[in-house]
């Protein structure tokens, strides 16, 4: 184990899951954050600590500024650094823009984008004292390419990738890089609550003829975070090649 501290929002399921165990197996001590399931937190601590890991699993809800802050906070105290922040959490309410209701919207963009600014904000202390630091934002295929009823949800990773480019330039004479991943279909239980009956034409635009593996998603963020150390302000695309009709 070395001495790097990662810290990952959304990580007791999904994406977020596998994230934190390829973190933990590189060698990274890890916090990670879970909104409702504490059961399913605390089992993934166990299992990394008893691998030999460290791993400190805290209540946050992305969504709530006050929750984010406390969040950090209790980061800073355990660890005292960051060195790694994977911003993996993000939520969906998918509809036609025509019938959304407002609290769909505004609470897609405040989790999905605000959230992952203001984590970031909270990450930078840390980054911006020691002079060093990644950043790693989970975008989405539907920032480029988005389907039917997504539109909140498109703005918002469109959003995330914007300022992923943005952050770059900002934070580079500072030696903190800042990227994103944008998955494609992954195989976790959100992707397949929102495929449904739509399997057979998303199927067909994959030039990989399935969907990717959360640990694939989880390789990529650490790809970036421990070899391409001259990458910054980038969208990294893990998709099988899906395209448009």
């Amino acid at each position: 184990m070395h001495d790097k501290i990662a810290v990952v929002t959304g990580g007791s399921r999904g994406i977020g899951k596998a994230i934190v165990r390829t973190l933990a197996n590189a060698g990274y001590r890890v916090a990670f954050s879970y909104v409702r399931d504490e059961a399913a937190a605390g089992a993934l601590c166990a299992e990394i600590e008893g691998q030999g890991g460290q791993c400190l699993a805290l209540q946050c809800d992305v969504g709530d500024a006050s929750s984010i802050s406390a969040f950090f906070q209790r980061i800073e105290t355990a660890f005292g650094r960051i060195d790694l922040l994977v911003n993996n959490a993000g939520i969906t309410r998918d509809g036609l823009l025509a019938t959304l209701s407002l609290g769909d919207i505004a609470q897609v963009i405040q989790t999905n984008l605000i959230g992952t600014l203001l984590c970031c904000q909270g990450a930078l202390p840390s980054m911006l004292r020691q002079r060093s630091g990644c950043i790693v934002n989970l975008s989405s295929v539907a920032a480029q390419k988005p389907g039917k009823g997504q539109s909140n949800y498109a703005a918002a990773k469109g959003g995330v990738e914007a300022l992923t480019r943005a952050l770059a330039v900002e934070l580079a004479p500072r030696n903190i890089r800042v990227n994103a991943v944008a998955p494609g279909i992954v195989n976790t239980e959100m992707s397949a609550a929102l495929v449904g009956s739509l399997e057979q034409e998303i199927q067909a635009r994959l030039l990989i003829k399935r969907y990717a593996e959360p640990e694939e998603i989880a390789e990529a963020v650490l790809f970036i975070a421990e070899r391409a150390h001259y990458l910054t302000g980038e969208v990294l695309p893990v998709n099988g090649g899906l395209k448009m009709p």
